[in-house]
């Protein structure tokens, strides 16, 4: 199988387990699972960057599914609710939760999202949240933060930079 081939199949497999995974949190939290759901989850799962939610109408509607945006952002909303994807607050953009197969810690994640091509990475943000408790509360101010996003230069992007 050439390579091309390979990893097209690998992001394929990705996001089923993706989809079957996200599939098992609404079950577990008595949500329904909708057919709009799933489709709406499948394009931000097909993807390491986030996506807005235009984005998101274009994709479906290039598959043959033409809906109004306010049917996106219920989806969306619904999605948020069940922790299968995050919103980056600096695009207005969703993601897929990376950690999804991984047991729930309680921990707050922290995302990096990269200014060159757009992936989004999710990583252990405690020890940063810790911190702004701590400088927050000697200034007796309750903070209400809820993630952490750091942009800047990932890896790959890093390496094509020096080449």
């Amino acid at each position: 199988m050439p390579a091309a081939a390979s990893e097209e199949q690998r992001a394929k497999d990705r996001v089923k387990s993706s989809v079957d995974r996200a599939s098992v949190i609404f079950a577990e939290r008595n949500i329904r699972f909708t057919d709009l759901r799933r489709k709406v989850f499948e394009e931000i799962a097909s993807t390491t960057a986030s996506v807005g939610a235009y984005e998101v109408l274009d994709r479906l509607a290039k598959k043959g599914t033409r809906l109004a945006p306010i049917s996106v952002y219920r989806a969306l909303d619904a999605l948020l609710d069940a922790g299968v994807v995050h919103r980056l607050e600096s695009k207005n953009a969703y993601f897929a939760c990376r950690r999804l197969h991984q047991p729930r810690t309680g921990r707050r994640p922290m995302f990096l999202s990269c200014e060159q091509c757009g992936t989004v990475t999710e990583t252990d943000g405690e020890d940063i949240f810790a911190s702004i408790d701590v400088a927050a509360r000697s200034t007796h101010f309750e903070p209400r933060v809820r993630f952490v996003e750091v942009t800047g230069t990932c890896q790959e992007c890093a390496n094509r930079r020096k080449d």
